[in-house]
Formats: C-alpha cells, structure tokens, sequence
C-alpha cells in the first residue's frame, strides 16, 4: 500500500468531523442554533483566523485549516442534498401552484434589491459595472441558512416558509444569468450580453427539460429494479447517485447544482420511494450542511473585519435595512400577512452564499476592485451569521405587536355552572361527535370541549353544549362543573395532550372517571399508569371490530362473538393495567368497566 505523503487534506476533514462532533451538542445545550456555531468555529479555524499565527506558531497548522478550497468542494453538497430533500417534500402540481409567487415576487426582488444596492454602489464611487454586480451579488439571499432554520422548526409549509422558499428559488435560477453577465462583461470576453444571456438561458432550459424528461421515464423503474434486490446499500448509493449526478449535469449547463437536486427531487417526490429516501438523505445533508456552514466561516477574513469595523457596519446595516424593506413591502404587495411578511423580510435581508461566487468570479475578471471584495464579503459573512437571530426577533416582534384576533361570538360562551353536566367530552372531532351523540340517545347530560374554532362554532350554532376552552387549564376545568359531573371521557389523538389532560383531570378530581383514547397497547399501559380508568388502544379495538364482523359474516352466532369479544376485551384490559403496576408507577385502584 503507497504511502500517505500528504496528510493536509485528512487533517481538514478530522477538524471540519470535530467541528460537528462537539459543536451541534453544545449548541444544543446552550439553545443556540448550529448554524451560528459552524460559522464561528469556521472563522476560527481559518487561515485568516488561529492560522495567521501559523508564522509565530507553526504547530498551529495542525488546528487550523489551511486549504479552504478542499473544504468548500464538499460543502457545496451540503446545499444539494438539501434541495434535493426539499424537491421531496414538494410535487411539481404544488410547484405550479407557486409560479405567482416565484415568478412574480421573486422576480421583482431580485430586480428592486439589486438596483437599489447597485445605485448606492454608483452613488460611492464604484463604475458602473462594478455597481451592476455588487447589486446583482447583493440581492440575493441564503438558500442553505433560510431553509435550514424553517425546516428545523418545521415551518416550511407555513406562510413565513412559502414566501420566503419562493422567493429563495427565483434566486437560485437569477444565478445563470447573472453568471454567464459576467462572463460576457470579462474584458477578456468575445460575446455580447445579450448574446450571451439568451445562449446560457436556452442551454440551462435544453438541460433543465432533459433532466425531467429522462428522470419522469427512468427514475422510478431504477429504483424498483434497486429495491426488488433487497440491498440497503444499493439503494443509498442510488440515491446519492441520482442526487449527485442531476446536479452535475445542470452544473455542466451552466445552472446551479443545488436547482438539478431539486429537480430530481420534485421527480421522486411522485414515486413510492420517496420516504426511504428521505431517511437516507436526512443525515448525510445534515452533516453536510455543516460542512457548508463552516465553509462559510472559512472565508470570513477575521483581519478584514477588526481593520474596518466602521465601514463594514456602515455598508451591512443599510443594507439590512434597505432589503428588509422592500421584501417586506412586495411580500404585502402579494397578499402575504403581516406576520409572515415582517419575518420573510429579516431571514432574506441578510446576503447569501452565491454572492461569495458571484464577487469572487467578478474579482478574477477584474470587474470588481479586490479591496472593496473583501468589504463585501466580510459583510455577507457576518450578515449570514444573523439570520437565525434576525428570524428570532421578527417572530417576537410580530407576537408582541399584533393586534387581538376577532374571536367568534360563540367561541366566547362558558359552560354555565347551574347547569353541571354528567360527562365531560374532550373533544368534538368525529369522535367525540359520535360520542355525544350516543350520550344523548341514553339521556345522559354533557358539555364537550374543543380547541378547535371552526368545530365549536358550528356546533353551538346548531344548539349543541359544546365550548371552546383548553382543559389543561384549571380555571376552565371548574367553569365545566366537574366538582359534580361522573366522567370525563378523552377522544383527541395526539398523545402528549392525552396525557396532559389524564394528568391535570387526575390531579385535580381524584374520584373521577376518566376514559381515554390511547394509540396503542402501549400508550395504553402508560395511561392507566397516569391514573386513568380505562384507555381504550386503536389498534386493539380496531382488530376486535374487525374479528367481531368477520366472525359473524362467518356463520358463528352473534351472541357467541360479542361474549367472546367482551372477554377479549377484558383480558387485554387486565393485561395493561397489570404492565401499569408491574411498572411501580400505579398506585390506585382500577374498577372494572361493566360489560
């Protein structure tokens, strides 16, 4: 076996793993977002950081990273794979429902912001095609950073995560022509611009419609042929394969590679496969985008920002600010909510990662001064940092601020207490509608309960004791007069608020009977231990349900069934609540439901 003579890009990948290693834990602690930290630690880390003392201390060198450029190859598939992932959550009917807000609000940003950048940029002295691509570089946003903060809060299918995914596309497609405008404005160039925009815009549509073409007939028999071998790991190199190579393809057409990622993920989003690859792709873009964030944090020159302080803030701060304004402005001009709008604006106002490729290509091309590069540069970086804080703020501000909700007059009634109830519902979905109904037809009184607006509404309108109100809380729990109602009867099926309400019902009312949904055996099990009388699992009672119909379909006497499915019924019963204090955690007495 050779050798290993050079051992400089091994030690680069052992620090960016450490990075990740002890960063996202201690993130984590603190409750501070990764991103910030990945940043941090790649500003550290980098030859303009710890590594400018390498000519003091040489063995610094081995702390340090001292070749960025092997570290941001593989960053960029950070961003591939997240696109690639969010292409899955996506179908291209959703993405045709969009085209208002991609083409038109996102269009006019990029178009607005990069003017109004490149005439101040005029307005300080730069030329004009200087000005032309600091504006273009300067409009747009970070797709990685943006998309990475909305899908850790699971609001990318809110309006804050639509707008601003919206307008983070458009961006990602304005990068073609903005890179082959430099490419025709290098003094060095033959073509004309707009030769040259109209020949890059045909060439990335011929490949963008290639790849849909190919992807519609081929990926879907691909991956069944993968699937049929029954090999876990055929199928993960097949997914890395496809999200790889759709993204090489439109690099080498001159598009971005994160959009082909996309792209294909959009195809797979409409196969059978697309979960599985979702749980493959999930941890590998993690790692990655951390990667890409530490990347970025490599070319935060540390020197650059404690040299000129004063004429980064100068320059990042009007900025901010100008960009916040006007995507707040179109946002509210598309019909987008305060809210949503207010918070677009702070996670887009900050630059983003193409403008470091954008200024870096227009340096080599000598469009664009290397000194006043570095300004920029230092400002995107640091702007970057504060999108997860800036996105943070935004959401505080627009809940302190925002104007009281116009409730429904029906939504605003209480139960009255000289009217107690024998049994108090919790819940007024399909069940807990049933149920009702069922209270009635025997004559037993009841209020029920629900969070949900629109349910409550309809319900009192049609004379129905039904009220809004959270039963978690014990102000409302004794408005429900259960001092003297018998039961309390749980139908919703999310089971963190299951067991909540199980618990505050308990606690509060130790003589009560209280009969709860349970998702399974289980869940079930830990209900009896939180003091419930009796759960009711959905998985059981659907396969009793099920054996009772299919017996009696099968000749067997109807009485026999349902003796013999009450017993079962019992013995499963029995069973979970002897797991309960089998457990040590049930204390009280369960009284057997009469069958």
């Amino acid at each position: 076996m050779a050798a290993i003579n050079d051992l400089g890009a091994y030690k680069d990948a052992l620090l960016v793993l450490g990075t990740a290693g002890v960063v996202v834990p201690l993130m984590h602690r603190w409750r501070v977002s990764p991103v910030l930290g990945f940043l941090l630690a790649g500003a550290l880390l980098s030859p303009h950081g710890l590594g400018a003392l390498s000519s003091v201390i040489p063995a610094i060198d081995w702390i340090t990273v001292t070749s960025p450029d092997r570290v941001a190859t593989l960053a960029e598939l950070g961003v591939v794979f997240l696109l690639f992932l969010i292409g899955l959550e996506l179908s291209f009917e959703r993405l045709l429902t969009m085209r208002r807000m991609v083409f038109g609000l996102g269009t006019l940003q990029v178009l607005i912001c990069g003017a109004i950048v490149g005439v101040l940029a005029l307005a300080l002295g730069e030329p004009p095609i200087a000005a032309l691509v600091i504006g273009a570089a300067l409009s747009l946003s970070s797709t990685a950073i943006v998309i990475e903060v909305l899908a850790g809060q699971k609001r990318l299918a809110s309006a804050t995560g639509r707008t601003s995914f919206s307008i983070l596309l458009f961006q990602d497609l304005a990068v073609v022509p903005i890179l082959f405008l430099i490419g025709v404005l290098d003094p060095q160039a033959q073509s004309s611009v707009g030769g040259g925009i109209v020949k890059a815009l045909a060439q990335a549509a011929a490949a963008l419609v290639l790849i849909v073409t190919v992807g519609r007939y081929l990926l879907q028999p691909l991956f069944r042929v993968v699937a049929q071998t029954g090999s876990q790991d055929m199928f993960i190199a097949t997914t890395l394969f496809v999200a790889v190579g759709t993204s090489f393809s439109t690099a080498l057409a001159g598009l971005s590679m994160p959009l082909g990622a996309f792209v294909a993920g959009l195809l797979l989003a409409e196969t059978e496969y697309r979960r599985a690859i979702e749980a493959i792709i999930e941890p590998i873009k993690s790692l990655l985008l951390g990667v890409f964030f530490f990347s970025v944090g490599l070319s935060l020159d540390i020197g650059v920002v404690l040299a000129n302080p004063g004429t980064i803030a100068a320059f990042a701060l009007p900025h901010l600010v100008l960009q916040a304004g006007v995507i707040y402005a179109l946002a509210r001009m598309f019909g987008v909510a305060h809210a949503p709008a207010l918070e677009t604006a702070a996670l887009l106002a900050p630059g983003g990662e193409f403008a470091f490729v954008v200024l870096t290509l227009a340096v080599s091309s000598g469009l664009v001064n290397g000194e006043t590069t570095k300004i920029l540069l230092a400002s995107v970086a640091l702007s970057m940092a504060l999108i997860p804080a800036l996105g943070k703020l935004a959401r505080l501000a627009t809940a302190r601020f925002a104007k009281p909700a116009i409730v429904d007059p029906e939504l605003a009634a209480l139960p009255e207490l000289e009217k107690a109830a024998s049994a108090l519902v919790v819940g007024y979905g399909r069940v807990g509608e049933l149920i009702c109904g069922m209270l009635e037809t025997h004559g037993v009184s009841y209020i029920a309960v629900d969070r949900e607006p629109r349910l409550v509404g309809s319900a009192r309108r049609e004379g129905k004791p039904v009220y809004f109100g959270d039963v978690r809380q014990i102000e409302f729990l004794n408005r429900c007069g259960l001092d003297t109602a018998k039961a309390a009867i749980i139908t919703i099926h999310t089971r963190s608020e299951i067991d909540q309400i199980v618990t505050t019902l308990r606690q509060a009312y130790p003589k009560l009977l209280i009969v709860a949904r349970a998702k399974d055996a289980t869940h079930a099990s830990h209900l009896y231990a939180l003091g419930v009388n009796d759960a009711v699992p959905e998985t059981i009672e659907a396969s009793l349900q099920l054996s009772e119909a299919a017996l009696v379909g099968l000749g067997v006497p109807t009485g026999l069934v349902i003796a013999s499915v009450h017993q079962k019924r019992d013995d499963f019963r029995a069973e979970l609540q002897g797991a309960a204090k089998k457990a040590g955690t049930q204390t009280r007495a369960f009284p057997k439901r009469k069958s």
